[in-house]
């Protein structure tokens, strides 16, 4: 089991035929993801060789489900274009939505998911400024490196794509179902609390790792949400202990303002609901040790 991903998952490149796309199909396509197509309006009806698996390219989103049966684009394309590619995928109502790329301004994001909404909400967005997600031994549909760890009971969801990787490989003996990097811009798709609901919906997920970074409520609300609907072992950790205060850091969404959004007030809420916080990422790891036994 896994969440969002799995091995059955058919997924379509959005921008694949660019660098980024293209050497990040190469590596999704040698951890096992089953690639069945590209998108590139220009390039349709042409194919690419990607070490010696020739993936064919088409000129929708529309046009590839139909002939592969995809229900996952992952999207890399350049930020002036990304709002276009993802309001393609929405009309396309393919189910799953990973939005890799850095930089697409905050009301073009605010715009497709007001767009997703209005359509139904038919189309699960992952992103934008995110890894994507990899359930490992499954599928990998991102930029996640799929040799750092294995598959396992731990369900990871975090804002921080670096931190993600850390985890993972912290702990890589234990392994993980899935590992959702859901981005750090200030309005996101996917949410800490719509992975935390599919991880304790998940059978085989044993324990959440949740990983947050200063600025915004999204944590708080998180916390909330935990000592409400979760009844999994949580353990979390918070980037942004020494951030001097005022300060913006990083990701566009880690501003903070008085004691509203730093590490300590995020640390507090969520042990205020049970959870068990790091104080660095070495710390966390050890922490869901023990919880996982």
């Amino acid at each position: 089991m896994a969440i969002f991903l799995t091995k059955d998952s058919k997924v379509i490149v959005q921008g694949m035929t660019g660098s980024e796309g293209m050497k990040h199909t190469r590596r999704m396509l040698a951890s096992g993801t089953d690639i069945v197509g590209g998108v590139n309006p220009r390039k349709a009806g042409t194919t690419v060789d990607v070490d010696g698996t020739e993936v064919p390219v088409f000129g929708t989103v529309k046009e590839a489900i139909e002939a592969t049966g995809a229900d996952v684009s992952v999207i890399f394309v350049p930020p002036a274009f990304t709002k276009s590619a993802v309001i393609e995928a929405i009309d396309a109502e393919i189910p799953l939505a990973v939005v890799i790329t850095e930089g697409v301004p905050v009301h073009d994001t605010a715009n497709f998911w007001a767009y997703n909404n209005q359509k139904g909400g038919k189309t699960r967005i992952i992103g934008p400024n995110c890894p994507g997600l990899i359930s490992p031994g499954q599928s990998n549909a991102g930029i996640i490196p799929a040799d750092i760890t294995k598959a396992g009971r731990i369900g990871l969801v975090s804002k921080s794509g670096t931190l993600t990787y850390q985890m993972m490989y912290e702990l890589s003996d234990i392994g993980f179902s899935s590992a959702v990097g859901i981005g750090g811009d200030p309005v996101i798709g996917t949410t800490h609390i719509d992975a935390l609901q599919a991880f304790q919906d998940d059978p085989d997920t044993d324990l959440i790792v949740m990983i947050g970074e200063i600025g915004g409520d999204a944590e708080e609300r998180a916390a909330a949400y935990i000592k409400e609907h979760i009844t999994k072992p949580v353990v979390g950790y918070v980037a942004g202990f020494t951030a001097p205060e005022g300060k913006t850091m990083g990701h566009a969404g880690a501003i903070v303002s008085g004691s509203s959004g730093t590490a300590q007030a995020k640390k507090e809420a969520l042990e205020a609901a049970g959870v068990k916080v790091g104080k660095t990422p070495s710390e966390t790891a050890r922490l869901a040790r023990q919880l996982i036994g």
